[in-house]
């Protein structure tokens, strides 16, 4: 006889619990390898856990909106081998032991099957929508009256924007990352932080704590850049249908460099160095309520820029939607942030566990500056951009932190520019 717990899987970086919001198979059901079990949701992305074994699902651990850590039981199934098991036993008893069992056995499913009434005509929220409902004063019966486009009519981000957008009782924030008001909180009073606002509090307290932070700025000439992108990106968005960013030209640049300082590509278990085969780098997205993402280029050295456009246009769209899968925002090697966005200059950023280093773009600024010829110097308009370097000091020294951002501002502005993409 063999039962099989079903375990809630590490879901990405930084994230150590997940709500149950559906369960796709009932008590009793006989399932397959793969087959979906269980509908689950963390603050950063909804998914769903497929059964690892075939057999029944005997029993539930967990209820609808239940908050269960990363490996702790969610089902137990009992293999195919059990089943076997347990009809030969039951042929074996005589016919009253028989009918007993089954008797028990359908009353047990008519408690399971049957709807608690507390239960009926109940919708199951993700986090993401209870946080935006929260912060818009919407009730969970306002909720109840809303239209969604989910799976299983699931309440979805955008349905519930739509239905704000309609709503005529209050003015509606507009959740854009371009705004300036971006997740602003009431100026008076206490408010509690969101799940997804105490893990990333947890996990940077624990980082700061964790990592010898040193910081390394360089100032960098990226007007060769510049000029290329302004010259290139309506022909590609015409071609390719996609808008050049500067964030996939940075993913390409840090990719090189990081071969050519593998320390850099580590991670360090007490003192062991373990150095990554893979050039994961994680791109630090800000979300739609305020909140922060990493989703990752995997391999991000083995594609074109082309390949890295469209990877890079592909995961900020999905992170913004809450549409990430958990394999998206797990096992990144290096982590860049692009600041500049903000038209912050500069910071300090802190380093994503359990990484060794990474780097923040700032504002890209047009300034006077010295230009150095061989006929002399002279004062122009140029295109400048500060690249802050956090780095753990107790792995990576001074000179390689500095050595790593000299080379990629070296790459940064000496960009061909009849590079053809």
């Amino acid at each position: 006889m063999s039962k099989f717990q079903l375990l809630l899987p590490r879901m990405g970086e930084s994230v150590e619990e997940a709500t149950v919001i559906n369960w796709l198979k009932n008590t009793g059901d006989k399932v397959e390898i793969d087959d979906l079990i269980v509908e689950i949701a963390t603050d950063k992305v909804d998914s769903e856990i497929p059964s690892e074994v075939s057999g029944v699902l005997v029993e539930k651990l967990c209820k609808i909106n239940d908050v269960v850590k990363v490996g702790q039981p969610l089902a137990i199934i009992e293999t195919n081998e059990l089943i076997q098991d347990e009809v030969n036993t039951v042929s074996a008893k005589n016919s009253d032991t028989v009918e007993k069992e089954t008797k028990s056995i359908i009353s047990k499913a008519k408690e399971i099957l049957e709807t608690p009434k507390q239960f009926l005509n109940k919708k199951n929220y993700s986090p993401l929508v209870r946080n935006i409902a929260k912060k818009e004063g919407i009730e969970e019966s306002e909720l109840e009256k809303i239209s969604g486009s989910g799976k299983e009519g699931r309440i979805t981000k955008n349905d519930l924007l739509n239905y704000l957008s309609n709503r005529k009782d209050k003015k509606i924030k507009v959740y854009d990352l371009d705004s300036s008001d971006l997740n602003q909180k009431d100026s008076q009073g206490i408010y509690e932080m969101s799940r997804m606002e105490k893990l990333i509090s947890d996990h940077m307290i624990y980082s700061q704590k964790e990592s010898a932070h040193v910081q390394a700025f360089i100032e960098a000439d990226v007007t060769k850049l510049w000029e290329w992108r302004e010259k290139n990106k309506n022909n590609f968005h015409d071609r390719e249908g996609e808008k050049i960013t500067f964030t996939p030209i940075f993913v390409k640049l840090v990719a090189q460099v990081l071969k050519e300082f593998p320390i850099l590509n580590s991670s360090l278990d007490n003192y062991s160095v373990v150095k990554k085969k893979n050039i994961n780098i994680g791109m630090a997205t800000a979300l739609p309520d305020g909140n922060l993402i990493v989703p990752v280029v995997k391999n991000a050295d083995q594609l074109s820029l082309i390949g890295l456009v469209k990877k890079v246009n592909d995961l900020a769209s999905r992170a913004r939607n809450s549409q990430l899968e958990p394999e998206e925002v797990k096992d990144g090697t290096y982590t860049i942030s692009n600041v500049g966005i903000f038209e912050t200059l500069m910071g300090t950023p802190i380093i994503n566990q359990p990484q060794v280093g990474i780097l923040a773009f700032g504002a890209i600024r047009k300034i006077p500056s010295v230009i150095e010829t061989n006929h002399g110097d002279f004062i122009g308009i140029r295109h400048k951009i500060i690249l802050s370097h956090s780095f753990d000091h107790r792995i990576i020294n001074g000179a390689t932190g500095g050595l790593f951002i000299k080379r990629i501002k070296d790459l940064i502005e000496n960009w061909e520019t009849d590079f053809s993409i």
